[in-house]
């Protein structure tokens, strides 16, 4: 089961030092944040295709 977060939720968890951060900080921030998208889209994208293999193995057998 996923949770979805909502903004209110994401805003109240971030520590005041993320709130008081430069640009420099919220950049570099943001990069990892990009990447951590990135990172879960190709973790999806594997689970899928494991899935799939998976599932046209079991047919040809």
């Amino acid at each position: 089961m996923s949770m979805e977060l909502t903004l209110q939720q994401i805003v109240e968890g971030l520590p005041k030092s993320l709130l008081n951060a430069s640009d420099r900080d919220l950049e570099g921030f943001q990069k990892i944040i990009e990447e951590t998208i990135k990172l879960r889209e190709g973790h999806r994208n594997l689970q899928k295709m494991v899935k799939s293999f998976s599932t046209s193995t079991i047919q040809r057998s």
